[in-house]
């Protein structure tokens, strides 16, 4: 018996569409990390990117539990000296309702160059309308 090792050339991948209204942000996201790692497929194989293209719709109806909301904190920095810029996550769902749903699906995935590979397959929504119907995708069930 020999051990077949999967490369990018040889995976099929799918694109699927994954509804995260109305469940917990961050269940959904490594569901989400997950498939976008291809743990999900029977070929997964650790250092190649064999994981599907991942559509996410109604990331503004994703549920932060608790008093998340209010004392979570999104920091980035300018550039400049004393740059540095903190909102809530509160603050953050109204400025830019996807990168909640962003930045925990990034922060699930590897570091370095395969995980930067990888979280360029994500693609996420506000609303429920998405611009990938050329690609047929097909609706996942995250089972939450």
């Amino acid at each position: 018996m020999s051990t077949v090792s999967y490369n990018p050339n040889t995976i099929d991948r799918q694109w699927l569409v994954v509804d995260v209204a109305g469940l917990t942000l961050g269940r959904a996201a490594a569901r989400v990390a997950s498939i976008l790692r291809g743990k999900h497929k029977p070929t997964y194989t650790p250092h190649a990117d064999c994981g599907d293209f991942v559509v996410v719709v109604n990331a503004e109806k994703a549920v932060l539990t608790g008093t998340k909301p209010q004392k979570k904190l999104y920091q980035h920095h300018t550039g400049y000296m004393g740059g540095v810029r903190t909102l809530t996550a509160e603050k953050l769902l109204e400025k830019r309702p996807t990168a909640l749903v962003e930045a925990a699906v990034k922060g699930m995935l590897p570091r370095g160059p395969l995980g930067r590979q990888m979280y360029k397959k994500l693609k996420v929504y506000a609303g429920a309308e998405h611009p990938h119907q050329a690609q047929q995708p097909q609706t996942y069930d995250l089972g939450l």
